[in-house]
């Protein structure tokens, strides 16, 4: 063989090795430069979240103040001797300013409760007795809005061991939110009732057969909600209510799933609303 060949065949071959060589390296170069660009992302987003968290509490601090004098001004606006026809508008103002303060409070706590790390206190706890002392506990604010509880509890107790907080915190968000649902719907359109259910059942979404979950439900027979706004629910910031902060239904969701637990929503517009709060049986 002509020795031209072998040296042209050995020249291609490096040639051919070379430039794999590269493109491997060229592809780990681009992999730690995109790895490096993710840390960073994280680093910054982290950083923006405790400068979010750190500025919400700061601020509550003088809304605290705010709210204080408001109320002081509305009752030195109660005692002064002045007509009636100019003590009213002063009050109105100086009481849409405690409103609005309150509503600002309320916003940042919720983004607070939001926001912040879980540390959940486990301890063994009957969810009949968290629905019960919910139940006992909502119902005058229930019927302030013409909403009227009923509870319909599996035999118990159903002990786990949660956080009970979190779980009434989590349940208490439903209730309230199926409560607005309500009252903001047209009247004539039916009794308006919350159902507040404990069941014990196998799980049917978990691989093992003999899994079980406790679950707690919030059945409203309010307007319900159409599948466009049910993929957005738990979306923090969305809100179809005025004046809503967007974020009790995901600070729910994230009590729950720090439990291993789970939320989940039955909605057909007319008909009313299911949301079950599933939690693992240990």
């Amino acid at each position: 063989m002509d020795p031209s060949y072998l040296l042209i065949g050995f020249g291609a071959g490096t040639l051919a090795t070379t430039a794999a060589a590269w493109a491997i390296i060229r592809r780990h170069l681009r992999r730690v430069r995109l790895a490096e660009r993710r840390a960073r992302h994280a680093e910054r987003m982290a950083e923006i979240g405790a400068m979010t968290g750190g500025l919400a509490h700061e601020i509550k601090n003088p809304l605290s103040t705010i709210g204080l004098n408001a109320q002081l001004l509305v009752e030195g606006i109660q005692e002064l001797d002045i007509p009636p026809g100019e003590r009213s508008p002063l009050l109105n103002r100086t009481k849409a300013l405690q409103r609005e303060t309150d509503r600002l409070r309320g916003i940042l706590q919720d983004f607070l409760d939001f926001a912040g790390q879980v540390h959940l206190e486990r301890r063994p706890t009957d969810i009949n007795q968290i629905v019960a002392d919910l139940a006992d506990f909502y119902h005058p604010e229930a019927e302030s809005h013409g909403v009227s509880i009923k509870t319909d509890l599996a035999p118990g107790p159903i002990t786990l061991s949660i956080d009970p907080r979190a779980v009434k915190q989590a349940v208490l968000n439903l209730l309230i939110n199926a409560t607005q649902a309500m009252a903001g719907a047209r009247q004539g359109s039916g009794p308006r009732t919350v159902f507040l259910r404990t069941r014990l059942d196998k799980d049917p979404d978990a691989g093992a057969p003999a899994s079980r979950v406790a679950s707690i439900h919030v059945i409203d027979t309010g307007p319900g909600i159409d599948r466009e706004t049910l993929s957005q629910i738990f979306k923090p910031y969305f809100t179809t209510k005025g004046g809503g902060s967007g974020l009790g239904l995901p600070t729910s969701r994230r009590l729950i799933e720090e439990h291993g637990g789970r939320i989940t929503v039955k909605s057909e517009p007319g008909r009313g609303s299911d949301f079950a709060v599933v939690l693992p049986v240990e």
